[in-house]
């Protein structure tokens, strides 16, 4: 667990690192995420290298949004006249997400099944 952890935070570390000498605003959470995503994509690292910590953060995702909570509570008194439009951006943007994510999950699932029918393709025609 503890090689996990540090290997989550090294990519962490290096992800903030790049982020700092950026000429562009680009968090490094972002820049940790695409750099983990680039080394599981090209096998650098095996996702059962992460995975205790991985399930350890998703099991308790709430867990960190208890500071974005307090702070909000600990502003009430700043942004009680913007709660309205707060409201209304909260949930046009919830559904701009919904949508955005069912319209990419679609294209995965064509793109997935026109590989898998020209694999199948393939097979086909080299047993022939």
């Amino acid at each position: 667990m503890m090689l996990q952890i540090g290997v989550v935070f090294g990519i962490c570390l290096v992800g903030q690192t790049i982020a700092i000498f950026l000429p562009i605003a680009v968090p490094g959470s972002v820049i940790s995420m695409v750099l983990l995503f680039l080394l599981l994509f090209f096998k650098v690292l095996k996702v059962d290298h992460i995975r205790k910590k991985a399930d350890f953060l998703l099991q308790n995702m709430a867990f960190f949004f208890i500071p974005a909570g307090v702070g909000i509570l600990a502003n009430l008194a700043a942004i009680k006249g913007y709660i309205l439009p707060l409201l209304a951006v909260v949930v046009l943007t919830t559904f701009i997400t919904f949508g955005a994510t069912a319209f990419t999950v679609q294209g995965v699932i064509a793109v997935q099944e026109r590989v898998g029918a020209r694999k199948g393709t393939r097979k086909d025609n080299r047993h022939e």
